[in-house]
């Protein structure tokens, strides 16, 4: 059995720079408890990565995401 290959969603739309300020699309990589999701997972290259943790932590820094989600008990 052969996987197909994820490709990176920001190569496609040729993206040049993730902005942190766009929560919405930064949530998508984000974890229910808070976690990064890694690149094999995710499927986007290396580059978009590294520029896609940076925005996640700046975003967390500035408060646009938590750090931690509350989780419901």
């Amino acid at each position: 059995m052969l996987k197909r290959r994820r490709i990176c969603r920001f190569c496609e739309e040729n993206e040049v720079y993730i902005d942190y300020k766009d929560e919405k699309r930064l949530s998508r990589f984000v974890t229910e408890q808070g976690k990064i999701i890694p690149r094999r997972t995710s499927g986007t290259c290396a580059t978009h990565q590294r520029m896609l943790v940076t925005s996640i932590k700046r975003a967390r820094i500035l408060a646009l995401m938590p750090f931690v989600f509350d989780q419901a008990r």
